[in-house]
């Protein structure tokens, strides 16, 4: 029997709404992390880390999303690390993200005036204390707004799961599409999901824009 697409089958996509965020969130708190760290190797005085953070980032850059899940899914099982979807999916989409990131962050570090950091090292303030105190504040608020809307992308990327059998917004619709053979509601539906999650991020990325340019 067919079924009808209606109030529990949207119900089913919100279901699945949620572990999108949750995906999301899992990627953008582990790839923030090691995103810093591109970050710091990317600015470093030492050519050989510039150098090797460089091409971290132009690996991620240069090769599709799907291809790098596909490599974490299908290439830590053949060496000998067992991964289910989920822990395929975070490293996977954690290791993309810290790329993305990594170099936006570099672009802030750098665009944060360079009397900041010699007024900090003439007071005899070292290099931690100096990113911590001074530089990495001025720098995360500059790169806010760029870093906000690599998050809105990272939110549509993670409709690739769906090709990996995670049950997010993505799947969740294909599934539905499948029972109520309704594809145009059904795939509506989740596209007015993904609207309303990203939309609130977008506007307040150019919020935050537009005041960062007005205090300048």
């Amino acid at each position: 029997m067919i079924r009808q697409f209606g109030w529990g089958e949207f119900l089913f996509l919100l279901e699945g709404a949620r572990w999108t965020v949750v995906l999301s969130l899992l990627a953008f708190t582990f790839g923030g992390a090691l995103g810093l760290a591109v970050a710091l190797g990317r600015t470093s005085k030492w050519a050989w880390l510039r150098i090797l953070m460089a091409t971290y980032i132009q690996i991620f850059q240069g090769t599709p999303l799907l291809i790098q899940l596909f490599f974490v899914y299908f290439g830590l099982p053949l060496l000998g690390l067992k991964v289910d979807v989920w822990m395929a999916l975070t490293i996977g989409l954690s290791l993309h993200t810290s790329a993305f990131l990594g170099e936006i962050w570099r672009g802030s570090i750098q665009a944060v005036p360079d009397g900041q950091s010699e007024a900090a090292r003439a007071l005899g303030i070292g290099y931690m204390h100096r990113m911590i105190d001074v530089v990495l504040p001025q720098a995360f608020r500059i790169g806010l707004p760029a870093t906000i809307s690599f998050l809105v992308n990272l939110i549509k990327g993670t409709a690739l799961a769906a090709l990996l059998g995670l049950t997010e917004l993505t799947r969740s619709g294909q599934l539905m599409a499948n029972i109520t053979f309704q594809p145009l509601q059904v795939y509506g539906a989740v596209a007015v999901i993904y609207f309303i999650i990203c939309v609130p991020l977008t506007y307040c990325s150019a919020r935050i824009e537009r005041r960062l340019n007005a205090a300048r």
